[in-house]
């Protein structure tokens, strides 16, 4: 959830004088009660290594793996985030 939010909704914003999401209010996060997409979850239990927490390397990686998605269902090519709908609506426009 935290890097499907890094994806589509997190963006530090500023106006011409300083920062102004500076606080959980003004930050853009997915919030409870939205909707949330279907998310499979599938255990490994690896016995045989170490244990090296429960995936928060793994958070860089999301806004790469949903871009690639898009990419693959339109040809559009996401390369900012937060991929916003004007931004996936630019990225179908510009495709080529």
């Amino acid at each position: 959830m935290q890097g499907m939010s890094r994806a589509l909704h997190e963006e530090v914003k500023w106006n011409d004088f300083s920062i102004t999401s500076t606080d959980w209010r003004r930050f853009p996060v997915f919030r409870f009660g939205e909707p949330v997409p279907v998310i499979d979850t599938v255990p490994i239990n690896r016995v045989d290594k170490p244990q090296m927490g429960a995936g928060e390397t793994t958070i860089t990686i999301v806004a790469a793996a949903i871009a690639n998605a898009v990419y693959d269902a339109t040809g559009a090519r996401l390369r900012r985030v937060p991929f916003t709908p004007a931004r996936v609506l630019d990225a179908l426009k510009s495709r080529g």
